[in-house]
C-alpha cells in the first residue's frame, strides 16, 4: 500500500508538471510574435522615360516603379532604406494603419528625414488589414519622378476571401506625369506659381508600345490591383472588351458589381477581377484624365497566350461628366457577409448606430500669402517644422514648436486670407467623429487620413447642412482611407479615433499638400501606456530642438 501511495503521489506530480508545461507552451505560443518579412532598399537616381523622353527618376533597387511589398495580414514588415540621393528622403505606406505606431508613418510631422548617404530601418505591422495599397516618398515633390510602388496585404489562410483564387495577380499603377524634375516643380511652387498641367499619363511607368504588359490564358480569371499614384488628375481606367468585377477597395471586400470602367481619384486603389473570355488576341488597357479640357490618355497592351492578332478597333470611350462619377461612388457597397482581416466580422460593426461626439467641417481654400500661392484648410495653410510635431509632443516641448487647434470645427467664413502655420488639432482618444469635407472650388479634391480607415458615407453636390445626414449610407458604406470631393460639393465620413499617435490628414493633390492643404491630428491616450501607443523606437532619428535632449520616461505596459 505504501508503494501505491508513493506511486500515486509521483504520478500526481508528473500530471501537475505536465499540465504546467503545456500551459506555459500555450502561453508562449499566444505571446509569440507574428511573422517577419525583410526588405533592403537602395534608393538612387536613374534614367527613366515614361513619356519616351529620358529624364532623371528615383529608382529603388534599380526599379521604376519600385519593388512590390508582398505581405499577409499581421506580418511585421522591416524595410532598411539606404538613401543614395543627394537630398533627404522619407517613405509613407499609403493606407497602412500602423496600429499604435505613428513613428513609422513617414511624414515630416512625425519623422526626421533620412539624410543623404545614411540609412534608416522602418518596422511596422500590417495589423488586421487586407487589400491593395502603395508607398511613395513624401519629402518635397519626389513622388513626381518615381519612388512609388505597390503594397499588397493578403488575407490569412484561416480567413477566406469571397471569390476563387485568381490565376495570377497584376499591378496597374496609373498616374499623370509632368515630364520635369521634381526640383524644377518644387521651384515653381516655392516661387508662388502652380506646377501647371501634366504632359501625359503613364501605366506602370510607361505609355504606349506593342509589347504586352501582361499575358492571360483563355478561360482564366486574373486579379488586377489598380492605384492612382499621380499628382493631380483623376483617371478613368478600363480594359478593351473586358468588364471589371470590383472585389475590394482599400481594405474592404465589396459587393461584386461589374463595371465598364472605374474612376480612380488621386491616392485611391481598387482591386478587380478580369476573365479572359474574349477572342484570343491583344487588347488595350487604357487610363485617361477626367474632368480636364484636354484629355490625356495612356495605353498598354494585354495579350492572350494563344492570341492571333494585335489590338485593334477604337479605344473604349471614357464616361462624361461629374454625375457619372458620383453615381459610381454611390454604387460601391461593403460586403457584409464576407470575412475580414479584423477580429470581428465586418457586418458586426454597426457604425450607423454609434452616437457622434464631434463634427469637424474642413473647407479647402486657395489664396495668396505674401504674394505667393498657398492652399489651406479652414483658413490655415500648414508648414512643416524642423522638429517633427510628434517628437515635440513626446518630449514635452510642443509649445515651443506649434500651437494646437488654430482652426475651428465649424468655420463660417470664406477665408480670403490664410494663416501660414503648423496646423494641428486635438482629438479625444476613442471618440466617434464625423468629418465633413466641403469643396467650394472648381477643381476636384481627394483626401487621405493616415493611420485610419473611415466610413465613406456620402459625396453630394452643394453645401453640407445637418439635414444632409438623411443622405448618408448608414448601413454598408465602404471602410476606406481616401475620399474624393467634387467641385461645389461635400463629402462625409465617420470614424473612431482609436489609434493613438500623430496622424496626417492631407490633400492627395501633391501641389495642394506641398503648399499647405493638410493638417495633423494629435490623438493622445489618457494614460501613457503601451496598450495604447508604442514608445519612441530606440533607432528613431532625432532632429530639431529635441536632438540632444534626454529621452522621456518610457510608457509602461
Amino acid at each position: 500500500m505504501a508503494f501505491l501511495d508513493v506511486r500515486k503521489k509521483i504520478m500526481g506530480r508528473v500530471w501537475t508538471w505536465t499540465m504546467a508545461l503545456m500551459l506555459c507552451l500555450m502561453a508562449a505560443s499566444v505571446r509569440s510574435e507574428d511573422p517577419y518579412i525583410y526588405y533592403t532598399w537602395k534608393v538612387t537616381y536613374g534614367t527613366i522615360a515614361p513619356m519616351g523622353v529620358p529624364q532623371q527618376g528615383i529608382l529603388i533597387n534599380g526599379q521604376f516603379p519600385g519593388p512590390e511589398i508582398n505581405s499577409t495580414s499581421n506580418n511585421n514588415v522591416v524595410i532598411n532604406v539606404f538613401n543614395n540621393l543627394d537630398e533627404p528622403l522619407l517613405f509613407t505606406w499609403h493606407g497602412v494603419q500602423h496600429r499604435k505606431n505613428s513613428w513609422q508613418d513617414g511624414t515630416l510631422g512625425v519623422q526626421c528625414p533620412i539624410a543623404p548617404g545614411t540609412n534608416y530601418t522602418y518596422h511596422f505591422q500590417v495589423k488586421d488589414q487586407i487589400g491593395t495599397y502603395f508607398y511613395y516618398p513624401t519629402t518635397g515633390l519626389q513622388r513626381a519622378i518615381g519612388g512609388f510602388g505597390g503594397l499588397r496585404i493578403f488575407s490569412r489562410l484561416l480567413i477566406p476571401v469571397p471569390y476563387a483564387d485568381p490565376a495570377d495577380e497584376y499591378w496597374v499603377l496609373i498616374g499623370d506625369w509632368f515630364g520635369k524634375s521634381h526640383t524644377a516643380l518644387k521651384q515653381k511652387l516655392d516661387s508662388g506659381r502652380s506646377i501647371g498641367r501634366p504632359v501625359g499619363v503613364h501605366i506602370n511607368g510607361k505609355n504606349g508600345g506593342l509589347e504586352p504588359l501582361y499575358t492571360m490564358e483563355p478561360g482564366k480569371t486574373y486579379k488586377y490591383r489598380i492605384c492612382n499614384v499621380g499628382l493631380k488628375d483623376s483617371l478613368n481606367f478600363r480594359i478593351q472588351g473586358h468588364p471589371l468585377k470590383l472585389v475590394e477597395t482599400e481594405g474592404s471586400h465589396v459587393v461584386q458589381n461589374n463595371y465598364d470602367s472605374l474612376d480612380v481619384h488621386v491616392g485611391q486603389c481598387y482591386t478587380v477581377l478580369v476573365t479572359a473570355d474574349q477572342e484570343p488576341k491583344d487588347y488595350f488597357m487604357v487610363a485617361s484624365t477626367r474632368f480636364t479640357k484636354k484629355v490625356l490618355t495612356a495605353t498598354r497592351v494585354i495579350r492572350y497566350s494563344n492570341g492571333v492578332g494585335p489590338a485593334s478597333g477604337g479605344l473604349p470611350p471614357a464616361p462624361q461628366g461629374w454625375a457619372w462619377s458620383i453615381n459610381q461612388f454611390r454604387s460601391f457597397r461593403w460586403n457584409l457577409t464576407a470575412s475580414a482581416a479584423r477580429p470581428n466580422p465586418q457586418g458586426s460593426y454597426h457604425y450607423g448606430q454609434i452616437n457622434i461626439t464631434r463634427t469637424i467641417k474642413l473647407v479647402n481654400t486657395v489664396s495668396r500669402a505674401n504674394g505667393k500661392l498657398r492652399y489651406g484648410l479652414n483658413g490655415v495653410s500648414h508648414v512643416d517644422t524642423q522638429t517633427p510635431l510628434k517628437l515635440a509632443e513626446y518630449y514635452g516641448v510642443a509649445d515651443k514648436v506649434f500651437k494646437y487647434n488654430l482652426i475651428s470645427d465649424s468655420p463660417d467664413t470664406a477665408f480670403p486670407d490664410l494663416t501660414v502655420a503648423p496646423n494641428v488639432i486635438n482629438a479625444t482618444f476613442r471618440d466617434f467623429i464625423e468629418v465633413i469635407f466641403e469643396n467650394p472650388g472648381k477643381v476636384i479634391q481627394s483626401y487621405n487620413l493616415d493611420g485610419y480607415s473611415f466610413f465613406a458615407l456620402a459625396v453630394e453636390p452643394g453645401k453640407w447642412t445637418p439635414e444632409k445626414r438623411k443622405n448618408y449610407n448608414l448601413l454598408d458604406a465602404i471602410s476606406r482611407h481616401t475620399i474624393q470631393v467634387f467641385p461645389n460639393s461635400w463629402a462625409a465620413i465617420m470614424l473612431t479615433f482609436d489609434n493613438a499617435g500623430m496622424w496626417n490628414l492631407r490633400s492627395e493633390m501633391a501641389e495642394n499638400r506641398y503648399l499647405g492643404q493638410q493638417l495633423y491630428v494629435s490623438v493622445l491616450s489618457p494614460n501613457r501606456s503601451l496598450r495604447d501607443e508604442y514608445n519612441l523606437p530606440e533607432t528613431q532619428l532625432l532632429c530639431g530642438i529635441v536632438k540632444d535632449m534626454p529621452k522621456p520616461p518610457p510608457y509602461s505596459s
